[in-house]
């Protein structure tokens, strides 16, 4: 990892023991926060039809504070996908994901290891186990992602029809045309959207922000009706940026309004390159370590290259991490 983070993570002491109130007995609670705060910067490349929305059928959108319609696809549009492929990683070193995204349940006698792991302490979780509730914030909190152009530049639509086996209008049981007709939105590919990963507190170790760098990879399939045809949208981290405290630029709100300030460069015209470049030379001001593009970029390259060949030392690392975590766990929520 960058030796210039190291100041902004949690040097693996992961819980710590404190004096309760009556000034004899003791318990325990993970390490207590310290100021350190990490943005990841994150430029999502649209590269094939995506559908973002709720309950509407329309792409997800808001109006931001100088009054542009944006395309708005929220934390959980990304996220999802994300913890899914953390899951897919630490089953393969065997050292957690025994249980279903969003499945997490736990008898009364199971240990803790078998439901928490890197994972939780990542993206976070909340089980039941008897009448405890046992949450477990998020060390890694994921923004909205704001299109760069306006809506209206972002997205299309077509036209589709449930109709028989045979793909045609005819409805055989009415005897009929089938009236089963809808338009569906979609964003265009090419569309370019910002949105920023941060934790705060130092309470991610080291291993977590390998481990988030990982489950980012370089592309992937998301989007509730389109992540069935395939990968839809690129993943690029325009840079890490660090300092003391959270700075108003972790919001891409804010960032999309200082990226205004110094380039005229909007929407499809502007590359993935020059939007990370932008970027840096708009925030990079707020804060004491700047980490460009290539470099992240190169880093993470590596770290994809090294699970995909199975790497000894990444395995180790994994490996060595499993125990802490569940030390973390079932010391914090045990009796």
């Amino acid at each position: 990892m960058f030796e210039e983070l190291n100041d902004y993570l949690n040097n693996e002491e992961l819980i710590e023991e404190i004096v309760a109130a009556d000034g004899k007995s003791t318990y325990m609670m993970p390490s207590r926060r310290n100021a350190g705060h990490i943005a990841i910067l994150i430029v999502r490349e649209i590269v094939a039809p995506t559908v973002f929305r709720n309950s509407e059928e329309e792409i997800s959108d808001i109006e931001d504070l100088d009054g542009i319609r944006r395309v708005r696809a929220t934390p959980s549009k990304f996220k999802f996908g994300e913890r899914g492929r953390g899951l897919l990683v630490l089953r393969s070193y065997g050292v957690g994901g025994n249980l279903p995204q969003n499945r997490t349940a736990m008898g009364s006698g199971m240990p803790l290891s078998r439901a928490y792991d890197l994972n939780t302490l990542v993206f976070g979780d909340s089980a039941m186990q008897g009448t405890r509730i046992l949450p477990v914030k998020a060390a890694v909190q994921y923004s909205d992602a704001l299109s760069i152009a306006p809506y209206h530049e972002c997205v299309s639509e077509s036209f589709h029809h449930r109709g028989d086996e045979t793909g045609t209008l005819y409805d055989a049981e009415k005897k009929k045309n089938t009236d089963n007709l809808f338009t569906r939105h979609f964003i265009t590919p090419g569309t370019l959207l910002v949105q920023v990963l941060s934790t705060n507190g130092r309470q991610l170790p080291v291993i977590g922000l390998d481990h988030l760098l990982l489950c980012l990879g370089l592309a992937g399939s998301y989007g509730g009706q389109t992540s069935v045809t395939g990968v839809n949208v690129r993943t690029h981290i325009a840079g890490i940026f660090a300092s003391r405290f959270e700075t108003p630029t972790s919001s891409p709100y804010e960032l999309l309004k200082l990226i205004q300030q110094t380039s005229d460069a909007r929407g499809n015209e502007c590359t993935v390159d020059s939007l990370a470049s932008e970027i840096t030379d708009a925030i990079s001001s707020h804060y004491l370590v700047s980490i460009g593009m290539d470099k992240t970029g190169s880093y993470q390259n590596d770290l994809v290259a090294a699970f995909e060949n199975d790497d000894h030392n990444l395995r180790q690392q994994y490996l060595d991490s499993a125990p802490k975590i569940t030390e973390l766990f079932e010391r914090h929520f045990g009796t």
